[in-house]
């Protein structure tokens, strides 16, 4: 019973894993129902399908780009506003609008093109001297609660959606690279290729192996296809 699992695709290998698997399982071979390698067969399978059906990357990246983006939007219309008010002395309240732009420089002009870690520590730390008494009253006076309110939203979307994105990385990394746990599979299943191929003169184990070869020659012929 020959056959290079190796150059079996993915799907094939999983195919004649899972063949192999329920042709064990049938009952109509007690000689291999308890047998360790078996056993074996079904956990490595498991973290096969397991690592092949879980995408490379999370997926979340688009998403906390995106949560980036809006907040950034956010924070330059509201820098836009009081800047351009600021410079108008003949509009009522230009001076408040002078000072809450100040507040911005103080954490950052360019606040919005820093690194997601440093833009979020910054911005948590301009949206909390926002909520100071004194600059609520200025925020209310130049109508811009609903600016700052969106901003303080989009903040908050972005820090959960990256927090998700963490911990995602984090879980991905804990799983076996998917080209590891093939090789793990591939191995067990080679053992116990050659133990029916060793056994295949006694009795007990022939009907097995006559089917487990028709399984290894069907999945020979979907590579060959």
């Amino acid at each position: 019973m020959k056959i290079t699992l190796s150059e079996l695709s993915t799907k094939d290998l999983a195919t004649l894993t899972q063949r192999i698997i329920s042709t064990a399982d049938s009952g109509k071979y007690p000689v291999i129902v308890l047998h360790p390698l078996l056993a074996e067969i079904k956990a490595e399978y498991a973290d096969y399908d397991k690592a092949y059906g879980k995408a490379t990357f999370n997926g979340k990246g688009k998403m906390v780009a995106d949560a980036d983006a809006e907040r950034d939007t956010a924070f330059r219309n509201l820098k836009k506003f009081l800047d351009g008010y600021k410079d108008m002395p003949r509009l009522p309240n230009h001076q408040m609008a002078n000072e809450l732009f100040q507040i911005i420089r103080k954490y950052g002009l360019s606040l919005d093109k820093m690194s997601y870690s440093s833009q979020t520590a910054q911005m948590k730390k301009l949206l909390e001297e926002l909520e100071q008494p004194e600059n609520q009253q200025k925020i209310l006076a130049l109508f811009l609660k609903t600016t700052i309110d969106d901003m303080k939203a989009q903040q908050s979307i972005f820090e959960e959606l990256f927090a998700a994105q963490a911990t995602a990385n984090a879980e991905l990394r804990l799983t076996k690279s998917a080209s590891a746990t093939r090789r793990a599979l591939e191995k067990v299943l080679k053992s116990f290729l050659n133990l029916l191929t060793a056994m295949n003169n006694v009795a007990e184990w022939q009907l097995l192996y006559a089917e487990m070869n028709r399984l290894v020659i069907a999945a020979k012929n979907s590579e060959l296809n």
